[in-house]
């Protein structure tokens, strides 16, 4: 069965309970009803992510929230969200937003389009794909044709899982590897600069307030790690006030 009794189409949405997924959530809210997985994968906010995934749910009308728990990025190490050897790095000051040049284009592509020259240690690796594998199996289950994912390459950190290109790959493998091929994985927000994606939650009524973005801090958001600043700017930049508190107001943004 692939609607609900509401008539509506059903789909499933990767809560990560972060400001990208909480505005995905809230326009796939509109037109389906909605079934979430949240991950809880051993990041240093494990704990925070999954109540503000849980408050997103609740506050956008989820029909059903499934948190699982994945242990093996914990266990092989190799980025500063699961492994405690390697510190969350601050923001540094030359770090311009992704895309934009110091003109104001926004063409460039490959390396040049990340906020650094490398991809930064907070890469988990290869996680969207264990992310995404999840959430269609239980689409199939569900009979959901559509897979949502808060995907964002503007103003992002450069990780090569959130490139259209990435999407379009995986959707090939999904029509060669289900049972009718006609899942997908949509990327609503993945051309968007991040002011962009603020103003259409504002537009949405995106429960911000209870999202949450920081790489290390879970009572306070830290306000310097790359997550934070990009977060900030965008607030700035679409004019709005960033609900959540923030332990440094980061002048970085």
């Amino acid at each position: 069965m692939t609607k609900a009794e509401s008539g509506r189409p059903r789909a499933v949405v990767c809560l990560s309970g972060g400001m990208d997924s909480c505005v995905c959530a809230a326009l796939a809210a509109r037109d389906y009803e909605v079934y979430a997985v949240h991950f809880s994968y051993g990041q240093r906010t494990e704990a925070r992510e999954l109540r503000s995934a849980q408050e997103i749910a609740r506050l956008v009308g989820v029909r059903e929230l499934l948190p699982l728990k994945i242990d093996l990025f914990r266990r092989i190490g190799g980025s500063a969200l699961t492994d405690h050897a390697i510190a969350v790095p601050e923001a540094s000051a030359n770090e311009a937003p992704v895309n934009e040049s110091s003109t104001g284009s926004e063409s460039r592509t490959g390396s040049e389009s990340r906020t650094g020259s490398e991809i930064p240690v907070t890469y988990v690796p290869f996680r969207n794909a264990h992310f995404l594998s999840a959430a269609v199996s239980w689409a199939e289950v569900l009979g959901a044709k559509t897979v949502f994912i808060g995907a964002v390459e503007q103003d992002s950190s450069g990780y090569p899982d959130c490139r259209p290109a990435y999407y379009d790959a995986f959707n090939q493998l999904i029509r060669m590897g289900t049972k009718d091929g006609q899942i997908r994985v949509e990327t609503p927000l993945i051309a968007m600069r991040k002011k962009e994606i603020v103003r259409l939650g504002v537009e949405l009524g995106a429960p911000f307030h209870v999202s949450w973005s920081c790489y290390s801090g879970e009572t306070e958001a830290c306000g310097v790690c790359e997550s934070c600043v990009l977060r900030l700017r965008a607030f700035r930049e679409a004019g709005a006030v960033d609900p959540i508190p923030y332990a440094v107001a980061s002048k970085l943004h």
